[in-house]
């Protein structure tokens, strides 16, 4: 298809648009347009007549899930802005004029995947910009000795110089020689006490404005970088990424509120889980790590037993200092040199474990998210939640749900709380805690103009202070004399990613 026959076919759509009825699609003798209002602007979807509409309309509203992912308001310029972020979105979804059978999970994996050709580049500029700081150094270093040669220059040329210059410009009749030769012998030691003094701005050699500063190395780097710009040179002066940008995107771990003492112990778990919505474990990575942090240098030296009642068959490791067999033989961490202490004010990882699993006992909260099609062309749903593993108290549990853009919910029944982002055309079903006696809970409401898809995937988050993995240090003594030492523990155990697919 050319692209005046799509201008024609883009150009032709509002004046086939028809006032004060309500369509999903127009049709004319070539082609079939399928649209969907998006606030002050139109979703359009152009196939063939013989097309099968049901899944043109499908295909539209994945369309219309993907922009509110690159865009934060439904405005024209901001999706102009958007506009290759969309493109590479939508790419994913029609390819070759047929629909891909992907969801809005897998479109954002697919877009954010990392490329081998970007990485290449990327090399290629840092070494590019490497190369550029290391000839601002060596170019630094030539000024430098420039300008001290000059100095000494200059030293000289003036002590020495002014004598014949004096001698030169005056007649040399006999009255006035011994007064030139006293000036000119004086001139130098006037010269050397001004040289003593701090240089004024005037006595600095002159420079062109985009000549090389010493000083800074920061500002030496962008100086000379202009430097070489102008001279002809092609240099890629790309920043490099902060050292804080892949804690930006890490996700946050929750706070501590236990307070310390000089033995500190900290247990951490955080799980991976992915189910389908039809049912079935698709994975389950648990992963943990004990650190200890010691304040006080005289409980260096010390021994951390442990209680495990694990019956899952974790897999444990302790870290390369750490005496293997001691553990294995008693459930000891101690360093296998006892002689020497632990790290003083730092929080070392002395033991960390991994469990993997297809076992669906094993996740802790199972959800049941049950979407079914009513007579109004909507879907009602219903979610339930159980809390399969009672020992456990879970916290601060969110379960996020997709919804149609532009689509408020009908709640009709809700354990806990909920929030519904329109922005973000979420809904958040909230619940302070989920334990032993509050197991279980439910939630329903009505959705128009939607399919069962899309409600996935679910996200589900929540903390807890109780750890997954059956394991809790007993008590800390020093490697002398087995004397007990008081120590803080915390634990957290949380989510690092829970979704239903």
């Amino acid at each position: 298809m050319t692209k005046a026959r799509i201008e024609g076919l883009l150009a032709a759509f509002p004046k086939l648009m028809t006032s004060g009825k309500q369509h999903t699609f127009v049709e004319t003798d070539s082609v079939r347009y399928v649209y969907q209002p998006m606030e002050k602007l139109y979703m359009l979807l152009i196939t063939t007549k013989a097309s099968n509409i049901l899944e043109d309309l499908e295909t539209l509203r994945l369309f219309s899930k993907v922009i509110p992912e690159y865009c934060r308001s439904l405005e024209e310029k901001e999706i102009i802005e958007n506009a290759f972020d969309l493109i590479f979105a939508f790419d994913e979804i029609v390819a070759l004029g047929y629909r891909e059978s992907v969801n809005l999970a897998q479109i954002k994996t697919f877009v954010e995947m990392d490329s081998h050709e970007e990485k290449v580049y990327q090399a290629v500029r840092q070494t590019q910009e490497r190369e550029a700081k290391q000839k601002m150094r060596e170019r630094a270093k030539e000024l430098q000795r420039q300008r001290m040669e000059q100095k000494k220059a200059g030293l000289g040329g003036r002590g020495g110089g002014s004598g014949p210059e004096g001698f030169g410009n005056r007649p040399m009749g006999g009255g006035s020689f011994p007064n030139d030769s006293i000036s000119s012998s004086s001139t130098p030691l006037v010269t050397i006490g001004e040289l003593s003094k701090p240089a004024p701005a005037a006595a600095k050699p002159s420079a062109p404005r985009n000549a090389l500063k010493l000083g800074g190395k920061s500002r030496d780097a962008d100086t000379f970088v202009d430097q070489l710009k102008n001279e002809g040179e092609k240099v890629v002066s790309t920043p490099l990424p902060a050292a804080s940008a892949s804690s930006a995107v890490a996700k946050a771990k929750p706070a501590s509120d236990v307070p310390m003492d000089d033995v500190h112990l900290r247990m951490e778990d955080k799980v991976v889980i992915r189910v389908g919505r039809d049912g079935g474990l698709q994975t389950f990575e648990l992963s943990g790590l004990l650190s200890l942090r010691i304040s006080n240098e005289k409980y260096g030296r010390i021994k951390v037993l442990l209680d495990n009642a694990d019956q899952r068959g974790i897999q444990l490791q302790t870290h390369p200092n750490v005496d293997k067999e001691l553990f294995r033989s008693a459930n000891q961490i101690g360093l296998k040199n006892p002689a020497k202490p632990f790290p003083l004010n730092t929080d070392v990882g002395v033991l960390k474990w991994r469990y993997q699993t297809q076992d669906e006992s094993a996740v802790p909260l199972t959800i049941n998210c049950w979407p079914s099609e009513n007579a109004e062309g909507g879907c009602d749903v219903n979610i339930e939640y159980e809390l399969e593993h009672t020992r456990l108290e879970l916290q601060d549990v969110c379960i996020t749900i997709p919804l149609p853009m532009g689509i408020t919910p009908s709640i009709a029944e809700c354990d806990g709380e909920y929030i519904h982002d329109s922005r973000k055309n979420l809904l958040q079903w909230t619940l302070p805690v989920i334990d032993a006696s509050s197991k279980q809970g439910s939630m329903e409401f009505s959705v128009p103009n939607s399919i069962p898809g899309d409600f996935f995937p679910l996200d589900v988050t929540f903390s807890s202070k109780i750890p997954y993995a059956e394991l809790a240090p007993a008590k800390v003594v020093l490697v002398d004399g087995d004397v007990d030492v008081k120590f803080s523990a915390e634990t957290v155990f949380y989510t690092d990613k829970f979704e239903i697919v």
